[in-house]
């Protein structure tokens, strides 16, 4: 359909991005209520109750409204009644830069229980004539639940970040539509990624041997397969999800973590590399030990 009308030939945007399918909101859809489902899950996944949570961490681009933010709607909605709970930034990079706050929180204890939730509606900000974004960005939610263990179970959070003075990737507020440098993007992803990969990994003290999966921002199929060959990974290692989800930005962490799981890629005690890219730029990578419990 997108192709059709742009005029564009039979197969060209799964050839140059990877992307078949993908989600889209309906109008009456918002990014808190998606948002909130996720965490509803991870929580029962997680077999804790929505009253023992200490804070709601939401990372989105996308929100419902400029404020409130979409976090205080979530936990309430969740039932968290006696959670804190705000909006964090970062774009693309905004799940991992939750992350890295909720696991800070847990280290430091001052919490004990933290939901971080990736959710973006991609859609609502898209030229549908712009071929450069028209088919690659799209809507999604995905939440994981933080909980102390007396050991952590994520690594040394490698945060980076450069100005984008060229706006390569930008929203403005003038007409709040994603104008996207593809060429660029790329170049600077793949190097940021692959940095990022290596840094975190040195981090935990660990090479590029142990880590069992590999999962990255899902932003083009391109970008992926360019990073694995660049750090020497095997295919199967690296998980790609982009065919039927698109670049969901925030998201596409934890929904690629959910198809890992679904797809018995993702067992307890695996060591898993997470890394995004995002604009702004802004960009990092963790190695987490993934699972319920020890």
């Amino acid at each position: 359909m997108i192709e059709e009308r742009l005029g564009l030939a039979p197969g060209w945007i799964e050839r140059r991005t990877g992307i078949r399918a993908r989600h889209v909101a309906a109008p009456h859809e918002r990014v808190d209520e998606h948002a909130t489902i996720a965490a509803a899950v991870a929580l029962e996944r997680a077999g804790i109750d929505a009253s023992d949570v200490d804070m709601v961490l939401v990372a989105t681009t996308t929100p419902d409204e400029i404020m409130p933010n979409a976090a205080p709607m979530v936990a309430r909605a969740l039932g968290a009644t006696r959670a804190g709970a705000f909006d964090v930034g970062g774009a693309c990079a905004g799940f991992l830069t939750a992350l890295a706050t909720g696991a800070a929180m847990v280290d430091s204890g001052r919490a004990n229980c933290v939901v971080v939730i990736g959710a973006d509606f991609m859609s609502r900000v898209v030229d549908p004539e712009d071929r450069g974004t028209a088919a690659v960005f799209a809507d999604g939610a995905g939440a994981v639940v933080l909980v102390a263990t007396g050991e952590s179970r994520i690594g040394p959070i490698v945060l980076g970040s450069e100005g984008d003075t060229d706006k390569v990737i930008r929203v403005e507020r003038s007409d709040q539509l994603i104008r996207m440098a593809g060429h660029e993007t790329f170049k600077i992803a793949v190097a940021k990624l692959s940095e990022a990969t290596e840094q975190a990994i040195e981090a935990a003290g660990l090479g590029l041997d142990e880590i069992d999966l590999f999962v990255y921002h899902q932003a083009n199929a391109r970008i992926l397969t360019a990073v694995g060959e660049r750090l020497g990974l095997k295919s199967h290692r690296v998980v790609d999800c982009i065919e039927d989800l698109g670049n969901t930005s925030a998201a596409t962490l934890p929904l690629a973590l959910d198809h890992s799981l679904e797809a018995g890629r993702l067992r307890d005690g695996d060591r898993v590399l997470l890394a995004a890219f995002g604009g702004g730029f802004i960009w990092g990578a963790t190695v987490i030990e993934w699972g319920v419990s020890r």
